[in-house]
């Protein structure tokens, strides 16, 4: 995990400490500055809805009081419940450093929960100039980690953006945990809220709203952004708060909505499976059934589900979003065609070899020749290309403009396969400006570095304006309508390329490609 040094005595050469501490209607949060980022501030944890513990485990976040309580925000928060798996995956054996969270275990021996994680999780992280007023009205960059809805946080090293913010002195990033799991998606009989992880995206994100001009940011000029899992969550907020989007922009990076898979646990079984095997068994009352659970320590529960899939234990579990027709919907397409779809503006990005990295099973014992390439490039076309380009295409039927890009660079520091290509979060460290992290595989490079400005740039011009910021730099809305999805051309990126065929320059603005 990144520890960025606080040196407190620095703080005074670099500001007076009084423009480090700022007002909210939650409370004062005094923040600090990193001697590596002195233009930078950093309030590392902040508190945006009560503890999601004891009486509320399970129930839908509650606002804060107002209050005048003053907080030190100099160390980034517990993480929320979560297991890291122990089988090995591309993620565990080689990109572990920059994007996962080990829960305490360092050395991932033993996949257990750790004292990094607690309930008592739900926090943001707020960067911004240093010289930041009130009345700066900065526009703001609201990002959701991802993780599959099992696994994410705020200090996931490859996701910190004070470089960013020391570059360009022009926006201001905030960054969230939400409940994940069995703890954000439990799927409960009890209950009438079961997409809490969602949920406590949207709270956050209205806390935002109302408190981020005393930050130095604008309240009106907000883009919802999301990679994977929070890719897949913008979109859900798309539909589900179409009224009131909040956001004045939406950037869905690898995800959307319509990537819903098909749900398995109608009856709800799976919750009451974990709580019998914690002597909470109630056939008939599942209101027992949680009063019964709520008391069990979360690393119990946490341990036993992660441990139940190691094993390969069957039948499987599985937490994640439950189509409730309210927050989470079985027809996105169905909506879209109502006109139940926020009209903001949209960024939809891919990587090239999105499932190079997510494939099942993970080829151990083959690592250098890789996976079975038709199979990875079909979870490609169907989880990845062929539902962004629906998902344009429903939003172009409404007007709205969708300005999309792939990244399809790869680089020896960020690449320990090459057969992984452009992979799944990938373009992550080019966004954040962290591609210098993994130096152990190798060097950045002056055209990644050139390449990672270049996204920063085209992003940050949508940020400011996503109505025209982007035709500024030439980044021009895409027609899908007027383009034909050419899975050749796909296929050709296979073939002894690590970029795809029509991509010569690491990434590309989707105007350019030849599809």
């Amino acid at each position: 995990m990144l520890q960025l040094a606080f040196i407190a005595f620095a703080i005074p050469c670099i500001l007076g400490a009084n423009t480090l501490t700022v007002q909210t209607s939650t409370g004062s949060y005094t923040g600090l500055i990193d001697p590596a980022f002195p233009s930078t501030r950093q309030f590392r944890s902040i508190a945006f809805a009560e503890p999601p513990v004891t009486s509320n485990r399970w129930l839908p976040p509650t606002a804060l009081p107002k209050s005048t309580a003053h907080h030190y925000s100099h160390n980034f928060p517990p993480s929320c419940p979560q297991f890291v798996s122990s089988t090995p995956s591309v993620w565990n054996q080689f990109l572990a450093k920059g994007n996962l969270i080990f829960n305490g275990d360092q050395n991932h021996t033993s996949g257990l929960v750790g004292e990094a994680t607690s309930e008592d999780c739900l926090y943001l992280a707020v960067w911004t100039p240093a010289n930041v007023t009130v009345n700066s009205k900065l526009p703001v960059l609201f990002f959701m980690t991802g993780g599959g809805f099992q696994t994410g946080g705020v200090q996931i090293e490859w996701q910190l953006p004070p470089s960013w913010v020391e570059r360009t002195q022009e926006h201001i990033v905030v960054t969230i945990n939400y409940r994940l799991n069995i703890f954000g998606f439990p799927n409960a009989r009890g209950l009438t809220e079961q997409n809490l992880g969602i949920l406590d995206q949207r709270v956050a994100l209205e806390w935002v709203r109302d408190n981020i001009v005393n930050f130095g940011g604008d309240p009106s000029k907000i883009v919802q952004w999301g990679q994977s899992a929070g890719s897949h969550s913008v979109d859900i907020h798309c539909y589900a708060f179409y009224n009131d989007p909040i956001a004045w922009g939406h950037f869905m990076q690898s995800g959307t909505a319509l990537a819903n898979s098909t749900f398995i646990d109608a009856a709800q079984t799976n919750f009451s499976f974990v709580a019998k095997h914690f002597g909470c068994d109630f056939p008939t009352d599942g209101a027992a059934e949680l009063d019964c659970m709520r008391p069990v320590p979360f690393a119990l529960i946490e341990n036993f589900i992660g441990q139940y899939g190691d094993n390969g234990t069957q039948p499987a579990l599985s937490f994640n979003l439950v189509p409730d027709n309210k927050i989470v919907f079985s027809d996105y397409p169905a909506r879209a065609a109502a006109g139940l779809l926020s009209r903001q503006p949209v960024i939809i990005s891919n990587c090239a070899n999105e499932e190079s990295a997510l494939f099942t099973p993970y080829p151990i014992n083959n690592l250098t020749a890789g996976p079975y390439e038709p199979a990875v490039l079909a979870l490609d076309l169907s989880a990845f290309v062929c539902l962004t380009a629906t998902s344009t295409m429903l939003r172009n039927t409404l007007g709205i403009p969708v300005f999309r890009y792939q990244n399809a660079g790869t680089y020896p520091n960020l690449n320990p396969l090459t057969w992984l290509g452009a992979y799944h979060a990938s373009d992550l460290p080019m966004n954040f400006g962290t591609y210098g992290l993994l130096t152990d595989l190798g060097q950045t490079t002056p055209f990644e570095v050139a390449v990672s400005l270049s996204m920063q740039d085209h992003i940050l011009a949508f940020v400011k304006d996503p109505h025209n910021g982007p035709q500024a730099v030439g980044w021009e809305p895409l027609n899908a309508s007027a383009k034909r999805w050419d899975t050749a051309s796909v296929w050709r990126r296979w073939k002894g390329r690590t970029e795809c065929e029509w991509c010569r320059g690491g990434w590309t603005m989707q105007r350019n490609w030849n599809i």
